[in-house]
């Protein structure tokens, strides 16, 4: 048999199964996590028992509870998931060699040696789940998905939910996945499945027996060679990505949504963009806001400087840059974006002798924004914070 390279775990229903660990209450209950308490907002996770009802991601919270009159809302708490997150992560690596956290609910195992065999592969799964019920939580439960290559164990981890263990390789293949659309496999956007379509290929077998250099031509890009060439079992590594900017984006609240108040969520997003820059060591040329208005319209724009990661210098540009916006007169902001970009190491960033700066050294405003980090870092909270801002808590949030 073809060797086995990869063990690919998947949390089922992840947060709101991290809910009913912390409280024992919900076991057994229908449970929603949600961004937004209010009646327009949306479900972000959901419990294998609220599934039952037809709940799911995206779900509005009035129609959760229409569907499910029992229902139980619980407020998503990133920072308690990345800790799970993170005690999965060391228990995995205890018992294998953990490659990679692909997400906040998914994680990726090297497999080799006697590992690499099905039978092998499939105890160390057992394991590994056993593991995680014991040691992080006994509600936590995971699909786990084997094969000769990221791809393939991927989608093997997703043929079987909630606790499932599928392997996919050549010798099954592409008969175990023939009853998938093209577009349940990750990476088949609906662009790409019209192109697909465009090119006479209907489902997974017609995709499966493409020629990769086909594909190529229908991706427009080296990534569907390297697509199919995966598909059909060929080893092949995951591309390293480069790492062009920082940022945050927020779906405000309601109350948050007035011009006035979406100003102090825009200040919180721009000191958690640079905190994470600074703690990466880059430095940015660029600051950018994108916001989009209630009911339609929206601005952007940006400004550049001499590559900083000085969080006083952004936040000094972001109220010009807000001074701009403001000329639009929104009544309602939808939602912010800030991106850091344009950036650099710290270590290859060049000296100026009139600000001054020397050659890849931190200025002291950024000496003094290191320290405040380390002190926000040790109470786990903003107790230090750069004037008056508004924290808004939830997940629809990326960067």
């Amino acid at each position: 048999m073809t060797p086995l390279r990869t063990l690919y775990i998947d949390m089922n229903s992840f947060f709101a199964s991290v809910e009913q660990q912390e409280d024992p209450s919900l076991r057994g209950h229908p449970v929603a996590i949600t961004a937004i308490s209010a009646e327009s907002g949306a479900v972000v996770a959901a419990s294998y028992e609220a599934k039952a009802f037809g709940i799911g991601v995206g779900t509005r919270i009035y129609e959760a509870r229409r569907k499910c009159p029992g229902i139980i809302f619980r407020p998503s708490r990133h920072r308690l998931y990345v800790r799970v997150n993170q005690k999965i992560a060391a228990v995995l690596d205890e018992l294998g060699e953990l490659e990679r956290v692909r997400s906040i609910d998914e994680f990726q195992v090297a497999l080799g040696g006697s590992t690499g065999t099905l039978t092998g592969a499939m105890e160390l799964a057992n394991r590994m789940k056993a593991a995680i019920r014991d040691r992080v939580g006994s509600q936590l439960r995971c699909s786990i998905g084997l094969g000769p290559n990221h791809l393939l164990a991927k989608i093997a981890g997703k043929l079987e939910k909630p606790d499932g263990l599928q392997w996919l390789a050549p010798e099954n293949m592409p008969d175990r996945i023939a009853h998938l659309q093209l577009d349940d496999l990750p990476g088949i956007s609906g662009g790409i499945k019209r192109r697909l379509h465009h090119a006479m290929i209907w489902d997974v077998q017609a995709l499966y027996a493409l020629d990769p250099r086909h594909a190529r031509q229908i991706w427009r890009s080296a990534e569907g060679e390297r697509f199919v060439r995966g598909l059909q079992g060929e080893n092949i590594p995951l591309m390293e990505t480069q790492r062009n900017g920082f940022g945050n984006s927020k779906v405000l609240a309601p109350e948050y949504r007035p011009p006035e108040q979406a100003v102090l969520v825009g200040r919180w997003l721009v000191e958690k963009a640079v905190e994470r820059m600074r703690r990466n060591e880059y430095c940015a040329r660029r600051i950018s806001i994108h916001a989009r208005f209630l009911p339609r319209g929206g601005w952007a724009g940006s400004k550049t400087l001499t590559p900083s990661q000085d969080t006083r210098a952004f936040l000094d540009i972001y109220k010009t840059l807000w001074r701009k916006l403001l000329l639009r007169n929104p009544r309602i902001i939808g939602s912010l974006s800030i991106q850091l970009g344009d950036i650099i190491p710290l270590s290859q960033r060049p000296g100026e002798l009139f600000l001054p700066l020397e050659p890849a050294r931190q200025s002291r405003n950024e000496k003094l924004s290191a320290v405040i980090d380390r002190i926000n870092h040790r109470y786990k909270s903003r107790v230090i914070t750069y004037g008056v801002h508004q924290d808004h808590p939830g997940f629809f949030e990326k960067g």
